[in-house]
């Protein structure tokens, strides 16, 4: 078989397996989105993509879906040897993005663009749990999320691919301090947090924006009070909790009933 895309040179490869690392995706401002459904809904969506890399031995196999990305960013072709040091899937697919961080915008001009509905992330270190949370949101229409300094970076490899692509559809907005955020969104109705016990039952009907906690801790006392509502999840069984992806789908869809 002819090759129709190219090798990329050995700095480029060792340029992308750093992005691996968050110092080296917040220096280059770049990050790597792996898996043939990610990469599809990145086609899909506006966002700019830097190169799309595809394993030699995959290079027939996505030949048409290939072919339609190359309109877009320069494709290359990456030995297998090589690919060992960029992908983290165990059953790689064979199909890896380079995409750019996306500028950072201030929560006001956000808030102005978009009137719906806001998550709020406190101390999500779990990037499967995060990408989770970004699949679950953009699938109940949530385009607005802030994520705070002590969550895990949205553009670690493991989120990108826990969110099947979601990430690249939605408002996300990281670093955020929360503690200056909910004042302002209190301003466009009331906020709820999500609590294990004690609170009322997850309703539709006006707030604004729900904060979440992690999955050990859950929220910190000044964030709680700065909520208007406590939520909580009324259970029958004895199961000790609920996962984090679990408790916010069903908040979610709870709240975007009706």
């Amino acid at each position: 078989m002819t090759e129709r895309f190219p090798a990329p040179s050995r700095s480029e490869i060792q340029a992308w397996r750093k992005l691996r690392m968050a110092k080296y995706r917040r220096q280059e401002g770049l990050f790597l989105a792996e898996g043939v459904k990610v990469v599809r809904e990145l086609e899909r969506s506006a966002r700019p993509v830097e190169a799309v890399l595809v394993r030699k031995d995959r290079e027939e196999s996505w030949s048409p879906f290939l072919a339609a990305l190359a309109g877009r960013a320069p494709v290359y072709t990456v030995r297998e040897e090589d690919w060992k040091g960029l992908s983290q899937d165990v059953q790689p697919e064979g199909i890896i993005a380079v995409v750019p961080v996306t500028e950072r915008e201030e929560p006001a001009a956000v808030f102005l663009r978009e009137a719906g509905p806001v998550l709020c992330l406190h101390e999500v270190n779990n990037p499967n749990n995060l990408g989770a949370l970004l699949r679950t949101a953009h699938w109940f229409g949530i385009r607005t999320i802030l994520i705070d300094p002590g969550s895990v970076s949205p553009t670690n490899p493991k989120a990108v691919r826990a969110s099947m692509g979601s990430l690249f559809h939605l408002n996300v907005l990281e670093d955020m301090e929360l503690r200056e955020a909910i004042p302002v969104l209190k301003k466009r109705g009331p906020v709820a947090a999500a609590v294990a016990a004690g609170g009322i039952p997850p309703h539709t009907g006006g707030a604004s924006a729900i904060l979440l906690g992690s999955e050990s801790h859950g929220l910190p006392e000044d964030l709680l009070a700065l909520a208007d509502e406590h939520w909580t999840i009324p259970g029958k069984g004895d199961a000790e909790s609920l996962s984090l992806p679990q408790a916010a789908a069903i908040l979610m869809y709870a709240w975007t009933a009706g």
